[in-house]
This record gives structure tokens, C-alpha cells and sequence, in this order.
């Protein structure tokens, strides 16, 4: 193995994924300069402070009094480094095509001030042949260096599990692949001072498909819950029962929920970039294209139920005051990322209902492209009087730090997408599942 390096690294994008890899390099001794186009959180970092949830600010804090980490918004500054780690998002563009705009942007950033020797790992989820071909383009015109002769390449795709206590850095295994035998064990001897297990694997092309396998099998199982859920509801048969009882199997099963839809930032995007790469070959992802159909319908589903609760009770969705409980796309976490709850909330209003939302770690709606014209929308307060004053409470997202009991003695009528009511006293005819 190559001896670690003795320059710092560079970590480009310090959100969800970049953030938390920065902080465990720094805890491991490596210098890191992180690196983000926003500078508002360069100067919160600079400063100590955290705007993600789940990361303390004394996390940060020690960091940067000890030197460790630093931030900036001039990427010039790659010329000190002696890697880069580019961890910049991978959205779907409005038709519903990869757009990897934000990886070659960052390449064309780079690759003037690229130093020879330097090690450049691409982390952000996307379709077989990104790094070897397309970012390798970029850095190659950019810099006049070549890829795997001058500067080193590598892949090592993104595992973290945001809300999840269980959750380290340091312990989740790592995924690598290089252009080279050469880039690969420079990728070694990089994240092997900071992560306990590697995973090497023979291209940036296989390391690029083990990441989108990992969300695909997510998208996929879920679907086939998410679908049972409308079946066995049609027989009266709690989904949540059933699962409960054959996940108990020590072998051969393994438990997936039901929900509202999908959320966050891979499993509704991620099987769409292999959808789409697929096609230059010729070939056809039913499977995952019917896993995406049936997600993307959830919302529908959901909402359907919400009228029947409401028609149960002789009221229409047409000037019903209606709560969305939970606008973040997981349980216990700030990451409102491409939450069904935005969809809810659309086809609830396009209905004529009088929407709003409580959700205690997103208090404000930040600006975003996909649901600007909710931006600036507040969270109402938890009281019972707010509560009581909704026609329906729809929970969409099951956050522990939420009182459900509390909200069975306020709420007149609650739909339940997570199972979050189980075990929980209601009166008749007010808990409906969906």
C-alpha cells in the first residue's frame, strides 16, 4: 500500500455527505480544506457551527480550533491538496434525465489548478462510466494532465444513513474502484486513514453499479410493499401485522415498510440514472421502472384515503383544513430532499383543502427548485388548540420527537401512512391507515 499522503484533501460539497466524511478525515489527523459554492456555510463552518441536524456544532468546533478543518469557497485552493474528494449532488433534470451538470462544473473548477500526483475520487451516486469518461474529460482538457499517468482516479460511492444513531463513518465499508491498478491503491491509502473497512473492486465502473444496486434493491422492495399495502388493505389486512409476522423468519426475508411515497436524495433518483444509461446499450429496466410507478403513485393512494376519512365524517377535501405531519423525508432528520410530503401537500391544495405543516426540525421551508412556491412556509406550533383546529392530520413522516398520544387526544381524525399510532388509544373511526 502507498504511503498516506502528507498534503491535505479536499472535500468539495459540504452537505449530507461531504460534511460528515470532512469531520471523520479530520478526527483521523488528515488535514481537510472542505469546499462548498455557498458561502453561508463556510461561515457557519469557519465559525463552529453546524446547519445539519444531526451533526453537533462541537463536532465542527473541535475541528477547526484544532486546525484540522478549514473551509473556503475558492477552489483554487485544490493546488494545496494532495486529494479531492467531489461530493456535489446528482438530481434528476424536469424530465426526469440524469443531470450531472454539478460533477462537471466542479471538474471544470478543479482541473486548472490540478497538481501532478494528485488523487481525485468522485463520491456522488450516477450511472456506470461518469468517472472514466465524463469527469475524466473534463479534468484531462481542463488540466492538459492525463488521467492514470499524471494525476490519479478513482469512485467510491456515498453510504450515509442520516437519523440512523447506529450510523458511523468510520465503520461503514468502503467501496473503491480506479481507472488504474495504480489509482486504486492511491484510494487505499487515502481512505484508509480514516475508514475501518475497504471494499475494493476492479473499475470506477463497478464501483459506480454497486451503488446504484444498493438503492435499486431499497426502490424495489419497497415498491413491493408499498403495493401489498393497497392489496391487503382492499382484503382488510393490516400490512404492518404482516411484516411484523414474517420478518420473525431468521432466514430468507428480509423487512421493507410502506409509506407515503420516496423521499430523499437516492432511492427516488438513483435507479433512474442506470434507466437511462441502460438505454445507450439497448437495453430495458422494466423491473425498476415498475418499482418507480408504483412509489411515484403512493401519494395518490394516500390521498384517496384521506378523502375517504374525510367523506366518513360528510366532509369534502374542498375547504377542509388539513395538516401534513412531517415534511422531512425520513424519521429524526432536517432532510426535506424530494419528500413525498411536498407531493402531498400539492395534490391536498390542488384539491381545494386549506394545507399546512408541522414538522420540529424543519421550523421554515428553505428555498429550493423543486417547491420554491412553498418557500418561506412555517411549521404550526404544537398545541392543541393549532392540532384541534384541523379538520385531519395526515403523518407522513414518524419522528420520534413527536407526542402521539398527544395528538390522539387533539387530532379529530388522523391518517396514518408509517404505523406511527400502533399501540396507541383512539377513538372509533378517527385512526384510518393509508
Amino acid at each position: 500500500m502507498l504511503p498516506p499522503p502528507e498534503k491535505p484533501i479536499a472535500v468539495i460539497g459540504l452537505g449530507y455527505v461531504g460534511l460528515p466524511l470532512s469531520l471523520q478525515f479530520a478526527r483521523s489527523g488528515v488535514g481537510v480544506l472542505g469546499l462548498d459554492i455557498d458561502p453561508a456555510k463556510v461561515q457557519s463552518l469557519l465559525a463552529g457551527k453546524s446547519y445539519i441536524r444531526h451533526i453537533p456544532d462541537a463536532a465542527i468546533a473541535e475541528q477547526v480550533s484544532a486546525g484540522r478543518f478549514r473551509a473556503s469557497t475558492d477552489f483554487s485552493r485544490v493546488r494545496e491538496v494532495g486529494a479531492v474528494i467531489i461530493c456535489v449532488p446528482t438530481p434528476l433534470n424536469k424530465n426526469r434525465e440524469p443531470d450531472i451538470s454539478y460533477i462537471l462544473k466542479t471538474g471544470e473548477e478543479i482541473a486548472p489548478h490540478l497538481q501532478r500526483g494528485t488523487l481525485v475520487v468522485l463520491e456522488s451516486t450516477t450511472y456506470p462510466g461518469t468517472t472514466d469518461e465524463d469527469l475524466r474529460a473534463v479534468l484531462e482538457k481542463g488540466s492538459g494532465l492525463r488521467a492514470g499517468e499524471d494525476f490519479h482516479l478513482a469512485f467510491s460511492p456515498e453510504r450515509e444513513d442520516p437519523g440512523n444513531p447506529q450510523s458511523d463513518v468510520a465503520r461503514i465499508p468502503k467501496v473503491i474502484g480506479g481507472l488504474t491498478p495504480a489509482c486504486l491503491e492511491k484510494a487505499r491509502a487515502l481512505y484508509g486513514r480514516a475508514i475501518q473497512t475497504l471494499v475494493p473492486v476492479s473499475s470506477c465502473r463497478a464501483a459506480e453499479a454497486t451503488k446504484l444496486l444498493e438503492n435499486i434493491f431499497r426502490s424495489v422492495n419497497i415498491a413491493l410493499v408499498n403495493e401489498l399495502k393497497v392489496v391487503y388493505s382492499a382484503m382488510g389486512i393490516d400490512v404492518w401485522e404482516v411484516i411484523n409476522a414474517a420478518k420473525t423468519k431468521p432466514f430468507g426475508f428480509m423487512a421493507f415498510y410502506p409509506g407515503p411515497g420516496l423521499g430523499g436524495h437516492c432511492i427516488p433518483i438513483d435507479p433512474f440514472y442506470l434507466t437511462w444509461k441502460a438505454r445507450e446499450y439497448g437495453q430495458h429496466t422494466r423491473f425498476i421502472e415498475l418499482a418507480g410507478e408504483v412509489n411515484t403513485a403512493m401519494p395518490h393512494y394516500v390521498v384517496n384515503r384521506v378523502t375517504e376519512a374525510l367523506n366518513a365524517v360528510k366532509k369534502p377535501v374542498n375547504g377542509s383544513r388539513i395538516l401534513v405531519l412531517g415534511l422531512a423525508y425520513k424519521p429524526d432528520v432536517d432532510d426535506d430532499r424530494e419528500s413525498p410530503s411536498y407531493t402531498l401537500l400539492d395534490l391536498l391544495k390542488a384539491r381545494g383543502a386549506d394545507v399546512a405543516y408541522h414538522d420540529p426540525y424543519v421550523p421554515v421551508i428553505r428555498p429550493s427548485r423543486e417547491h420554491g412556491h412553498w418557500a418561506g412556509t412555517r411549521s404550526v406550533p404544537w398545541t392543541r388548540e393549532s392540532i384541534g383546529a384541523f379538520d385531519l392530520v395526515l403523518i407522513a413522516t414518524h419522528h420520534r420527537a413527536v407526542n402521539y398520544r398527544e395528538l390522539a387526544e387533539w387530532a379529530a381524525c388522523i391518517v396514518d401512512t408509517r404505523n406511527a399510532m400502533a399501540g396507541i388509544p383512539t377513538r372509533p373511526g378517527q385512526l384510518w391507515k393509508a
